[in-house]
């Protein structure tokens, strides 16, 4: 069974840092996009970061970039999510996502992301 796994999240004050996990069960992430959302209370979900497990490459969304790093484990089993300097804005629900890998890469994180983890809760918050 493909599952994607998320792991990490919690309650952190403003300026801290917490590592997301999104572990592959059933599946390695060989030849895939894979993709960080996050959907805040009342709002859509929004991108926040990818990685092109073929070729490197990745994208961070304007609202993170520099305060955010996207990798993979060279078992290619688990994407994380290094975030630092959080702000109380950077609260939501994360998830990962994975799809074809023309999806992310060359400046580009595009929509259509198929297969979903469940999610979790980031709380930034003094």
């Amino acid at each position: 069974q493909v599952q994607l796994v998320e792991s990490g999240g919690g309650l952190v004050q403003p300026g801290g840092s917490l590592r997301l996990s999104c572990a592959a069960s059933g599946f390695t992430l060989d030849y895939y996009a894979i993709g960080w959302f996050r959907q805040a209370p009342g709002k859509e979900r929004v991108g926040v970061s990818c990685i092109n497990s073929v070729n490197g490459d990745t994208y961070a969304a304007d609202s993170v970039k520099g305060r955010f790093t996207i990798s993979i484990d060279n078992a290619k089993t688990t994407v994380y999510l290094q975030m630092s300097s959080l702000k109380p804005e950077d609260t939501a629900v994360y998830y990962c996502a994975v799809d074809s890998p023309v999806l992310c890469g060359d400046g580009i994180f595009s929509d259509g992301f198929g297969s979903w983890g469940q999610g979790t809760q980031v709380t930034v918050s003094s």
